[in-house]
Formats: C-alpha cells, structure tokens, sequence
C-alpha cells in the first residue's frame, strides 16, 4: 500500500506549490482522482477492456511492420532491410532515424484520415464529455483536455483556439499541465515498438497511462494554479481549411508529419550534445556527476513512494532524470537497454506509466513557441507558468505509475 502513501503524498507536494490554496476547487481535484482510478481499473482490470487493448497492440505491430516495408523500400538496410554484412551484437543494427522515426509520417497521416473522416472527433467528444460531467470543468478545457490523449501539445490547443483567449488563467495552466503529462498518439507506437521486448503488452501500458494521466493533470492543475469550475457547453472542433477530399487530407497529414520528424531528430541530436557537455563540465568536479544524476536525486525517494523497491529506485530515478533533462523518447531507449534484473516486470510498468509524458524542458521551449504564437497577448502568462506546468506533468504521470503499481 506504500503506492497509496505515494498519492498522498504527490497531491500534497502539489497544494504546497499551489498559487492559492484557500480557493483550490476540490470537486475537480477529488474527480480527477477518482477518475483516474476508476479508469485504471476498467483498462487493466476488466476483461473485455483488456482484450480490446491486446487488438490494438496487434494492430500497432501490423502498423510498424507496414511502416518498416516502407522506410526498406526508400532507406533500404537502414530502413530495415536484410543487412549486406554480419550485425556485431543485438540492436546494432537499428537506426533511430530510419527505422523508427518514420513512424511519426504514417501516424501523422493516419490522424489526418480519421479526423477527415470525423471518427476521432467522435473519440474526443465523448472523453470530454465525460471529463466535464466528472470534473465540473468549463467545455473548451474538457475538449481541449480530451484532444490531448490523441495529439501533442501545440496540435490540442490549436483545435480549441478561438476559446484561449477567454480561457482563466488556471484553465490555460490546467490546458498545459494536460499537454506535459500526455504524449501525442504519433508517437505512442514508436516507444512501444522500443519496448516491446522488455515490456509485455507496452502499447495499451502507453495508451492507458496517457490516458489516466489526463484526469490526474486536471486535478493536479487545479490544486497548484485553482480556477473557477464552469459550465459551458462543449464547443465544436475548430478546423481551419478543411481538407477536399480523403486524398487531400492524407497528402497533408504526411507534409504535416515532416516538420515533427525533423524537429524530433534535431532536438535529440542537439539535447544530447548540450547535456554531453554540460556533463562534461560536471565532471571536472566529479567523475560520476551528471545533470540526469543531479534531478535523479530528489526523484529517487519519489519512485519509491510509487512502489519500485529502493534497491531498484536508483535505476527508476535516474530514468526519470534522463526523461526530465532530455526527454522521454531517450529515457524509453534506456528502459530498453536496461538489464533484465535491472527493474522487475512490476517496476517497468510502474516506470512505463511514469515516464509518459512530455514533461521536459525540450517541451516547454516548443510550448511557449506554440501557445504564444496562437494567442500572444498571453505569451508572458504561458512563459510564466511554464516551469510549475513541469512539475505538474511529472507529478500527475508519477500519480499515473502509482495507480498502475497498485493495479499490477
């Protein structure tokens, strides 16, 4: 029961960080968590649910494998096709940029069909009808909050943005904090594809932790930046220049997906080297001293809490700290890479839970890019917020590897 501890705990880290404890909403904060839960429950626990969750499992694996007949074809070996020499060890083959990264094309292009075609307009609008007559929140933020399960942090708002100019400051905060704690479905298929071997069933683990992670960011929002709960009614999806045909959707679904799949290369490829050497800098004082080691610290007692073994906590905050300083797409290769007894099969998925989401500095410099571009009359407000919409992600995906541990 020391997960149920850990809750308590995280929700009470929160209200100290809050902006005004005396007006914190607590219907949205106790709905959010039961919500959490109750979900968490039917997604893990109920058979039907669960057996739904093994087809899109299946049908992710169906979609790599249809993406890698691809990137063969136009990167060849790279890509995945038969190699012309001998691999030197397991892994040494795969190529981050040619064989996973173009997932992010044919997710991007798929998104773009089914919102086309109104399906995923469907998905949204029940979720954030359910999250509205749950939390009692205002129908922009419900839509907003709902749309961010399935897209990133810029795509979500730009679908409510005639609404964000009108929005409380809590609610933008509580938009934000959805965005941090939440990754966008163009990705989800590439850190279970990575996972896969070490992590039974890792696209519905993924899937359900963005998804509890919404209603615990919610809560988590309105305890550290309280906002009047409302009543308006769902608004509808904004879509500006509607596509002509399926055709036209899915052209620009693909040259939609360039610019993330460039934007993710670059960024890995500059994070990296900045961290490489501000490591590098940390060394001359010590020689086992990182930036991931330095936010590992603080973290450690977390993963803990949450229900790792302290023997194992080490492992699970220095995970954390990687996923926090560069991001979580580095920190699932990692969990990857692990030893077999590095983390049992309970702690992966408790660390699983955990690390889903985008709550990074990375994140937040594309946040205010993108928030600030739509509505800049608020972009100090967005920039100020931005560091506590941080911790709010990462606290609310910690409530989410805390729920997992007490189901698993």
């Amino acid at each position: 029961m020391r997960a149920l501890l850990g809750i308590f705990v995280l929700l009470g880290l929160a209200f100290l960080c809050s902006e005004r404890r005396r007006e914190v909403p607590w219907r949205t904060v106790a709905g959010g968590m039961i919500l959490q839960i109750v979900l968490a429950v039917i997604l893990f626990r109920f058979p039907p649910m669960r057996a739904a969750l093994l087809l899109v499992n299946r049908g992710a694996f169906a979609l790599q494998a249809a993406t890698d007949q691809g990137a063969a074809f136009v990167f060849g070996y790279l890509g995945g096709a038969a190699l012309p020499f001998a691999a030197t060890g397991p892994g040494s083959s795969l190529v981050l940029a040619f064989k996973i990264l173009p997932l992010v094309l044919v997710i991007s292009a798929l998104s773009a069909l089914l919102i086309h075609w109104g399906l995923l307009q469907l998905i949204t609008r029940g979720l954030a009808w359910l999250l509205r007559r749950s939390l009692g929140i205002d129908g922009a933020l419900a839509l907003g909050a709902a749309v961010h399960i399935f897209l990133g942090m810029i795509e979500a708002p730009l679908l409510i943005r005639p609404y964000l100019s009108k929005m409380q400051r809590g609610e933008l905060f509580a938009l934000m904090c959805c965005g941090m704690a939440g990754v966008a479905g163009t990705v989800m298929v590439i850190y279970a594809t990575m996972l896969s071997p070490v992590l039974p069933n890792a696209l519905s683990t993924i899937l359900v932790a963005s998804v509890i992670s919404t209603p615990a960011a919610l809560a988590v929002a309105a305890i550290m930046v309280p906002f009047r709960p409302g009543g308006d009614e769902l608004p509808q999806i904004a879509q500006e220049n509607r596509p002509a045909s399926t055709m036209d959707a899915l052209a620009r679904g693909v040259m939609d997906g360039v610019g993330p799949l460039v934007a993710i290369a670059a960024f890995l490829i500059v994070a990296v080297a900045l961290v490489g050497l501000i490591n590098r800098f940390l060394g001359l004082f010590d020689a086992g001293l990182t930036l991931q080691a330095i936010f590992a610290w603080p973290l450690r007692p977390v993963m803990w809490l949450i229900g790792i073994p302290w023997a194992q906590s080490g492992v699970a905050a220095t995970l954390m700290g990687t996923k926090t300083v560069l991001n979580e797409l580095v920190a699932y290769l990692n969990l990857a890479a692990l030893p077999a007894n590095a983390l049992d099969l309970k702690s992966r998925l408790i660390v699983t839970c955990a690390l889903c989401g985008f709550a990074n500095f990375g994140s937040l410099g594309i946040m205010i890019g993108g928030i600030g571009a739509m509505v800049p009359e608020r972009r100090s407000e967005v920039v100020n917020l931005g560091l506590r919409s941080i911790l709010a992600g990462t606290i609310a995906t910690c409530l989410s590897g805390a729920v997992a541990g007490l189901l698993g």
